[in-house]
């Protein structure tokens, strides 16, 4: 009872001062609630300014001015500033670490998720168009032209000439040149052991295609086994050939030292190599290649059908502009040139996607972490109903009671901002590392993330903060005490 009765006249030296309760009538009723709740106010307004300033009070704190009696230790007309809002609500932030962690988390995964989204949605973007370059703008394809007949029949206006690779590997941004055909060898069938049995099921033979030894090069293969033919074998006519990785094992043929041999038709063909890769002619993975030299003169072949040729990076323009001139220099008109496509438009359309899915699934994570600060900000308005209504009885405003719900929610979004941005680059970073790419993160990007983080607080703590201005001073202190 000693207790109640120190704090009750404590509180009545607050609530007879006229700058911080200007209204008599709400002094009276916040007094009377005021005397009815002994020393429960004591922990609640633990380490806040208004405790400290209740603490002075019942201290007996003198003015340092004059030895008269008692008066509060702030300043007569002392406002509540900025300073005091800040202070009030870093204080209020962190009387409760557990709660400042969790809620902080729900922050911290959204800005960190939209930073590793947008991080890994550019870097992923990097790497495509790296593969692009390396691949796609980087391949020129030459065709012997077509026309169309009055009678609506389709004949060749030029012919590659066999010694294609040699005109145009000399042409400037040219790295390799290879030529090949398809070959018709009419009945005769691919097969590693000559099996004449009328009975047995017909099996479908792998294709036959001929090339020159820039081929392997040209398309990026690679060599599994064995070698591949040389511009000896082309000349000479060799019967020897090179499978590809399908072709080899629905053939059987798992090793070259003990130099098998396939048959086409009751031709026997030495088996030089095994190859794979392939990667602008998947299809021939599944094919048996010989040299030019050996299907001109074994199988009759006309000329080249084709002329892959790999470029350096911007080449294209000039070697679609040079090569038909290198072919043919008196119908270079006979020429079809296939060209690599426009970097700009396929990297931006294949960035324009990746970016589109990562930042939406952003925005979910952002969406989520907003919630739980406007969650949490809530359940802290209801929680502190005492405290908000002592402030209002106390000559607290209604502009200033939401600034520190709303600088507390702010606070806490920015908190989260530069913790989940940090996450975030550092998550970037050890993906990248891992997959041997290159990390491709924006400055500016990594800075917004985390103010936005402050924006997200801001926006999620606007209806707690006007919820906790509008309660009234009396019902407060009653739902609250």
């Amino acid at each position: 009872m000693r207790d109640a009765r120190a704090a009750s006249a404590t509180l009545d030296d607050v609530l007879d001062d006229p700058a911080l309760a200007p209204s008599r009538r709400r002094r009276g009723r916040a007094a009377r609630a005021l005397r009815t709740a002994g020393g429960r106010l004591g922990g609640r307004l633990a380490g806040t300014r208004l405790g400290g300033r209740l603490g002075a009070l019942r201290r007996g704190r003198r003015d340092p001015g004059d030895g008269g009696p008692r008066r509060p230790p702030w300043q007569r007309g002392d406002g509540f500033d900025v300073r005091d809002l800040l202070s009030e609500a870093v204080a209020s932030v962190g009387a409760r670490p557990g709660r400042l962690a969790l809620t902080m988390l729900g922050t911290v995964l959204g800005i960190a998720s939209l930073v590793v989204t947008i991080g890994l949605a550019q870097t992923a973007a990097g790497q495509v168009g790296r593969q692009f370059d390396a691949v796609a703008a980087t391949q020129v394809v030459v065709q012997a032209g077509s026309a169309t007949t009055r009678g609506g029949q389709e004949r060749a206006t030029g012919r590659l000439p066999f010694d294609a690779q040699e005109r145009v590997e000399r042409l400037a941004g040219v790295e390799a040149v290879g030529a090949l055909a398809t070959v018709d060898v009419g009945d005769a069938e691919v097969t590693a052991v000559p099996v004449n049995d009328p009975s047995a099921p017909a099996a479908v033979s792998p294709p036959v295609v001929a090339a020159s030894p820039g081929l392997l090069e040209a398309v990026r293969g690679r060599v599994v086994t064995g070698r591949f033919f040389d511009a000896g074998h082309d000349e000479r006519g060799d019967r020897v050939v090179v499978l590809g990785a399908g072709a080899a094992e629905r053939l059987g043929v798992t090793r070259v030292d003990s130099q098998p041999t396939v048959f086409l038709g009751e031709e026997p063909y030495t088996v030089i190599g095994v190859v794979d890769g392939m990667v602008r002619r998947t299809d021939l993975l599944q094919a048996v290649v010989m040299p030019l030299g050996t299907a001109r003169a074994d199988w009759g072949l006309l000329a080249p059908q084709e002329l892959q040729v790999r470029i350096d990076v911007g080449a294209g323009p000039l070697v679609a502009r040079q090569a038909p001139i290198a072919l043919d220099p008196a119908n270079p008109d006979g020429f079809a040139v296939q060209t690599p496509p426009e970097q700009s438009s396929a990297r931006e359309a294949v960035q324009g996607d990746l970016n589109a899915t990562f930042l939406a699934l952003g925005a979910v994570a952002l969406l989520v972490g907003g919630l739980g600060i406007a969650n949490v900000t809530l359940l802290s308005v209801l929680e502190r109903r005492g405290e908000i209504g002592l402030r209002r009885a106390l000559g607290a405003t209604r502009r200033q009671v939401a600034g520190q719900f709303l600088v507390e929610s702010v606070v806490l979004g920015l908190l989260g901002g530069v913790v989940g941005a940090s996450v975030g680059v550092m998550a970037v970073v050890g993906v990248s590392l891992v997959q041997q790419w290159v990390p491709v993160l924006s400055l500016p990007m990594s800075f917004g993330a985390a103010l936005l983080g402050g924006l997200i607080g801001l926006v999620a703590g606007t209806y707690p903060a006007v919820k906790a201005a509008t309660l009234e001073p009396i019902a407060a202190l009653r739902g609250g005490l």
